[in-house]
């Protein structure tokens, strides 16, 4: 029975790795696997997988899919060139007035990128200073645009409000494989308020990430002027002038959000897109040997509210 999950559970997280055209290491799919397992149990069965995964150099692939061997080296090597670039960005981020913690995401954090120079951020600022924080970030953009490099500070959460409201599969990637470059006090703060997502990734959360920088000590002196109440006005007036203005933007609805405590702004639904995308790899990789008896109902659950690969009812890169 243990087998067939298992099985199981490889197919699903190939499938979502997949949709990013990221093969997968052994130690990787091992991570991601939302089942627990020993790693030699994981080995030996994806040697009963024959006509299903694929292997090349090292890297396991969902069968027909060997292209994107290819594909990942070649985002790697890019990826490489702009890795240097996002740690030093974010440990000048990680200096500005109040910004508490600065984590690489995105593609670059796995070390995915394709054409784009875009770096993707999370911060997490002082409480009463989310909108202030995002702000001296897109001023440091200004500057780094002249160099052709984006800096996307596309999540900002006040440390006071570190606890995620989403709880799926898409969101549990996003804190797995965010890199934190500044701020590791908050970020050990942030990934205890989340603890759910060890749910979708037993064998992977029982170490963190090493931080590459700290904050800087000056950073309280910059602070100073904007404490108290000119502080306390200026953020409303931020906040209520950028809320006005993004509300507007096209893609504004179900993964954005704005308030006092959190600045989130995924205007291309990427959280939807990837759970439409990995449905259709499940329909498309998951046969009836490996689903047993599961109804095609089963296969379109929301995996917004429990792991993947939980038994009933049986996507971060």
């Amino acid at each position: 029975m243990f087998t067939d999950e298992l099985e199981h559970a490889i197919l699903e997280t190939l499938a979502y790795s997949d949709i990013f055209d990221y093969p997968l290491r052994l130690d990787e799919l091992y991570s991601y696997l939302p089942i627990r397992a020993e790693i030699e149990q994981v080995s030996c069965a994806l040697g009963s997988l024959n006509g299903q995964v694929g292997k090349n150099d090292g890297y396991y692939f969902l069968t027909d899919r060997e292209i994107i061997v290819e594909i990942r080296k070649q985002r790697n090597a890019y990826s490489q060139r702009l890795f240097q670039h996002a740690l030093m960005y974010g440990q000048i981020l990680g200096s500005l007035p109040f910004i508490r913690m600065v984590a690489l995401t995105g593609s670059l954090a796995v070390m995915n990128s394709s054409t784009n120079a875009d770096f993707d951020y999370m911060l997490i600022a002082a409480p009463g200073r989310v909108w202030m924080a995002r702000g001296f970030a897109l001023l440091l953009n200004r500057f780094t645009r002249l160099f052709g490099h984006t800096l996307c500070p596309n999540l900002i959460v006040s440390e006071s409000s570190l606890a995620w409201s989403t709880r799926d599969l898409y969101s549990a990637h996003e804190l797995y494989q965010m890199i934190p470059i500044a701020g590791m006090d908050v970020y050990l703060k942030l990934m205890k308020a989340n603890h759910w997502a060890e749910e979708f990734f037993p064998n992977a959360f029982n170490t963190f990430k090493s931080p590459q920088g700290s904050r800087v000590l000056f950073q309280k002196l910059l602070e100073t002027p904007l404490r108290g109440k000119v502080g306390d006005h200026i953020e409303r007036w931020e906040m209520k002038r950028k809320i006005m203005k993004l509300s507007k933007q096209s893609g504004f609805g179900k993964e954005t959000l704005f308030n006092a405590e959190v600045c989130q702004g995924n205007f291309g639904h990427h959280n939807q897109r990837t759970n439409q995308a990995l449905q259709e790899r499940l329909r498309q990789y998951i046969n009836a040997k490996t689903v047993g008896e599961e109804t095609n109902s089963d296969h379109e659950r929301n995996l917004s509210h429990q792991p993947a690969g939980f038994q009933q009812g049986k996507e971060l890169i």
